[in-house]
């Protein structure tokens, strides 16, 4: 057995545990030693608490396979379900990890970006966040960010358009299906991924956000880029910037250009002076105190007084070391906004094109805020850099003090009653919704946004 296989199988059956995905619940049972779940081939697999985001974890992954892990899926699965996809996803997974283990010295001898290390991380809660279905495992050295390599962009003349589109490598086989649409490698441009792939720098202040023809998080997120997402992430962006506080940052997405087709679009990212952490790779401890109450104040602000939750987790946050700590906040067409909220503070709502961005339930909007900002961006950064007492307490004394602020505020209310005051906190069924479970069934209207699993609150005091 692969070194890499227990632990990704553990990841896997801790997802299908913390979804509760096929009932998988029915499998776990107590006995006088502790707690267990049977897997499909009778094997009893102990069970311990988790510390974070689910009630329990696997105790030990060392004789844990993948296969047993996938027959327990197949056993509890819907007939309709996307089992094979998601086998295929598993081993795609595993396969990224074995390889990337076979060239991490490489790797780091050639001193990569921070970017590229912070792609080191998996996922904090989606298991085979390796995978990149829809390309072969063979090509990830030459395009993933952990391998910090670097390769020329490809140009796609498009009728219609008087300026060539850059398209990457990948891309191509899918331009050239375009009818008119004609592809050469003039002029030569060097770039190197980012940490979400789809993104490359063209030097460290200049990203370019190109399409590409995989999956990443789920087979149903595609990482193409329809029509009118990058219109609304410009929106976003003027939003944000006329209600960011002053040690917020909000990257430049304005300049981009659309074909009409999902696999011919970019869009320029201009980044501000400074020193650039990814957050989903900070290592300092030192930083993270001023970190999260940047990113408290600021959320619970825009949250309270606005109705407006980012999707803005680890990896499109970045902290910005130039004259002090500031937070830098990219790839803003995720979020969700109440158009009641905007207009009684006396803000223009923007006219996104995608309307699954507006809402005025304000429990739509904390499901957000608690998965987002407080899962994602806070604790699962919190939580692997510091001891969990630690950690917990830090987390709850600075959210607590960032709700203080708006005192008996009816949003302020929802908001704590919601985080610190709840006896579980929402969670996404992410596996779920992204592969295994039509969207017919699941009734998700964004896959990225479907709850229904819930884990202990780890902000509560033990």
């Amino acid at each position: 057995m692969s070194g890499r296989e227990g632990y990704l199988a553990a990841r896997v059956l801790n997802a299908l545990l913390r979804e509760d995905y096929g009932r998988l619940s029915a499998r776990v049972t107590r006995d006088r030693e502790g707690v267990s779940v049977t897997l499909a081939g009778g094997r009893m697999v102990r069970l311990v608490p988790g510390v974070l985001f689910q009630d329990f974890v696997v105790a030990s992954f060392e004789r844990l396979r993948l296969g047993e892990v996938l027959d327990t899926v197949r056993a509890v699965a819907d007939p309709g379900d996307e089992v094979e996809a998601f086998t295929l996803e598993c081993g795609t997974a595993l396969a990224a990890l074995e390889l990337h283990d076979r060239h991490r010295d490489e790797v780091l001898a050639r001193n990569p970006s921070p970017e590229a290390l912070a792609a080191f991380h998996d996922h904090p809660i989606y298991p085979t966040s390796r995978a990149r279905v829809g390309m072969p495992v063979e090509d990830l050295p030459a395009y993933a960010p952990e391998f910090y390599p670097s390769f020329q962009l490809r140009w796609a003349q498009v009728p219609g358009f008087a300026e060539a589109f850059p398209v990457h490598p990948l891309t191509v086989p899918e331009a050239l299906k375009i009818d008119g649409v004609v592809v050469t490698d003039e002029p030569r441009v060097s770039v190197r991924p980012t940490l979400s792939m789809r993104t490359v720098e063209l030097d460290p202040r200049t990203h370019l956000k190109l399409p590409l023809p995989i999956s990443t998080l789920g087979v149903r997120n595609r990482r193409s880029i329809k029509p009118g997402t990058l219109e609304d992430g410009a929106r976003a962006e003027l939003l944000l910037r006329d209600l960011a506080d002053p040690d917020v940052l909000i990257a430049d997405e304005q300049t981009y250009a659309h074909s009409g087709h999902e696999y011919l679009a970019w869009m320029i990212r201009r980044l501000p002076e400074g020193e650039l952490v990814p957050v989903a790779g900070l290592s300092d401890r030192r930083l993270l105190p001023a970190y999260l109450r940047i990113l408290f104040v600021w959320n619970v602000r825009l949250f309270v007084r606005y109705g407006v939750a980012l999707e803005a987790h680890q990896q499109n946050l970045s902290l910005v070391l130039a004259d002090g700590l500031k937070l830098l906040v990219k790839d803003n067409d995720g979020l969700l906004a109440s158009p009641a909220r905007l207009r009684a503070a006396g803000i223009e709502v923007p006219a996104f094109a995608d309307q699954r961005m507006l809402t005025d339930d304000p429990h739509a909007l904390a499901d957000v805020f608690v998965t987002i900002t407080l899962h994602l961006a806070a604790a699962a950064v919190a939580f692997r850099l510091l001891p969990h007492d630690r950690a917990a307490a830090l987390l709850r004394d600075t959210l607590g003090a960032a709700l203080d602020e708006y005192g008996d505020d009816p949003m302020a209310r929802l908001l704590r009653a919601r985080t610190l005051d709840a006896a579980r906190l929402t969670g996404k069924s992410m596996i779920t919704a992204g592969t295994l479970v039509p969207k017919e069934r699941t009734g998700a209207r964004d896959v990225n946004k479907y709850y229904g699993t819930s884990g202990p609150n780890y902000l509560r005091r033990a």
